[in-house]
């Protein structure tokens, strides 16, 4: 078979590496080198290059290693194999990539575990082309973007997910407020890309997080929401929580069967007046101490007219007749009432 007197690149846009199917060549043939390429004839493990962009006759001129390691002396015209490497130089800036699970992380902002996302995008670039095809191509004769990224993926988002662990946890980011830090985030990550994929001869040329968010459907975040929620409705009203939780005791023992519980929802519902409030602060109070550690001091009873002792003892009178209270405790509050 005659030596090929013609390489060029004959491979899809998307490649970045590219092997001319055949070794058989000779010291004329014609190397032609694209745009945003370059070329290395290899023999033996042994690589001469690269060929920029242009055209190229193959020479023991421009290939010490036939001249050397073949034997074919300077300026003849002689065939030898040996393998045309090309390596696409240009950027692709569409590899797409996302965390595969969320990164357990403590919000500095609310003290709880959170399940934490990301999304983005970053570009490829070959750089150093001889350093590409001794360490990641092997074998194989060609290499896409897809090839690039699969390779890659593991250690790329082992460095993502540091970094933004970093973000949150040592720079203090709370992870609702993240999305506002993207940028700042994205920049102190590909650093540390650039870092990490340089040893291939690659490049990050650009490197982006899209999206830092959460699970919306995770039992934690939901719980926090509501959480979160429940305490700005308390804010708005200027309700603390202690006082939310004394409602609540008082809500829930005025829901209790018996005459206790009675007492204390007639006395909710209907707010007597500021004496039978007094009477039944008394026994709310009592239960309040139950549910608190340290209640505060119950204020002492204003004094009543004659007028408000009568209306109280009829109000009695009707919760007697209503069955809602029994004699004894009838007898007790009009003993209190008329003091």
């Amino acid at each position: 078979m005659a030596a090929v007197d013609f390489v060029k690149w004959d491979a899809f846009p998307d490649q970045i590496v590219w092997k001319f199917p055949r070794q058989d060549l000779s010291t004329w043939t014609q190397l032609v080198v694209n745009e945003s390429q370059e070329a290395w004839v290899v023999h033996g493990g042994v690589y001469d290059g690269p060929f920029g962009a242009g055209r190229h006759t193959l020479t023991t001129e421009n290939i010490p290693l036939i001249r050397n390691i073949l034997g074919i002396p300077f300026g003849g015209q002689s065939p030898f194999t040996a393998e045309v490497w090309f390596v696409n130089k240009v950027s692709n800036l569409a590899v797409k990539w996302g965390t595969p699970d969320p990164i357990q992380l403590m919000d500095p902002a609310n003290g709880v575990l959170l399940p934490v996302r990301a999304f983005g995008q970053y570009g490829v670039q070959i750089v150093d082309g001889k350093r590409f095809l001794l360490k990641l191509l092997g074998t194989g004769s060609y290499a896409g973007v897809d090839f690039l990224a699969k390779y890659l993926n593991g250690e790329l988002i082992k460095i993502i997910k540091q970094g933004i662990a970093n973000a949150i946890t040592v720079g203090r980011v709370a992870v609702f407020e993240a999305s506002t830090k993207l940028i700042e985030i994205s920049d102190g990550t590909k650093r540390d890309l650039d870092a990490a994929v340089a040893e291939y001869g690659i490049g990050i040329p650009q490197f982006n997080i899209h999206s830092i968010n959460v699970p919306e459907d995770d039992p934690s975040v939901i719980e926090l929401k509501n959480n979160l929620s429940q305490a700005n409705k308390m804010r708005l009203l200027g309700t603390n929580y202690q006082q939310m939780m004394t409602f609540d005791v008082l809500k829930t023992a005025a829901g209790n069967e018996g005459a206790g519980g009675a007492l204390i929802g007639a006395g909710m519902g209907l707010g007597v007046g500021a004496g039978i409030g007094s009477a039944m602060g008394g026994l709310a109070g009592g239960l309040g101490a139950a549910a608190a550690p340290t209640p505060p001091p119950a204020p002492a009873a204003p004094a009543m007219d004659p007028a408000q002792k009568l209306q109280l003892l009829k109000e009695l009178a009707e919760l007697k007749s209503a069955g809602i209270l029994t004699d004894e405790e009838f007898a007790s509050e009009k003993k209190k009432i008329l003091g």
